[in-house]
This record gives C-alpha cells, sequence and structure tokens, in this order.
C-alpha cells in the first residue's frame, strides 16, 4: 500500500472529526454523558487506529485493528450506561450506540468510504432527532 499523502490524512481525519461531531453535538445539546468533545474523540481515534494500520500492513492487520476497535468502543459505550433502581430505568443506552456508530464512522472516513460515512452520519443524526417522538410514545404506553 503505498502512503497517503498529507491532505489526503487531513481530509479523513477531518471528516472522521465532524461526523464523530454531529453526533455529540445532539448528546451534548440533550446534556447525555458523553458529549460533542468524547465522541469527536472516538470517531477521530478510529480513524487514526485504521489508517495507521493500512499505512504498513496488510488487510489482514487492518482487520485486526477494526476488530479491536470494536471490542474497545463496546467497554467505552458500556461505560455510560447506567442501571436504576427497575429494569425499566436503564440510561444511557443511546450514548452508548452513538458512541459506536461514531467509531464506525471513524473507521469509514479512515478507509475513505465516503458514501458509507454520508449515509451512516445522515441517518444517525436523524434517528437522534426522533427523541421527541420517542418520549411522546412512551408517553402515550403508560
Amino acid at each position: 500500500m503505498h502512503p497517503l499523502s498529507f491532505d489526503a490524512v487531513l481530509v479523513r481525519l477531518g471528516a472522521a472529526v465532524l461526523v464523530g461531531a454531529l453526533i455529540g453535538l445532539d448528546r451534548q445539546i440533550r446534556n447525555k454523558p458523553a458529549g460533542l468533545r468524547t465522541i469527536a474523540l472516538v470517531s477521530l481515534g478510529s480513524a487514526v487506529f485504521v489508517m495507521t494500520a493500512l499505512e504498513g500492513a496488510t488487510v489482514d492487520s487492518a482487520s485486526r485493528v477494526i476488530q479491536g476497535i470494536v471490542t474497545g468502543v463496546g467497554f467505552l459505550g458500556a461505560g455510560s450506561i447506567v442501571h436504576g433502581r427497575t429494569e425499566e430505568s436503564v440510561h444511557g443506552l443511546t450514548t452508548a450506540a452513538s458512541i459506536w456508530l461514531a467509531a464506525a464512522l471513524g473507521l469509514a472516513c479512515g478507509l475513505a468510504y465516503w458514501p458509507i460515512v454520508a449515509a451512516g452520519c445522515g441517518f444517525g443524526v436523524a434517528i437522534l432527532a426522533l427523541e421527541p417522538i420517542d418520549h411522546w410514545l412512551k408517553g402515550r404506553v403508560r
């Protein structure tokens, strides 16, 4: 694999920060445990890991890095989940899923899979914007 140009590195890492920040902005506005900076850093870190693996290695080693990121981010997301006194009072699941999505988008940025980045970020932000509808539906069920 040939080395990436400085411009290509900046575009990929900048895109990772941007998509992570877009997802994190929703979490920040809603005062969730992981906000704009945290989720942008997860996305950026994922892009750095996968780009580093691609630079001096084989597809097999890049695959192992991706597997490690998915596992590691799972632990990070689990830390944002808080159990209340009852089974119905679990908080942080959407934030954990947002962290997971940001990592996936960071990986896609690092690999320069731009259609996946655009569609994944668009769908993710749209899903997060559904929170008022989610609250309304929960209120109707109770």
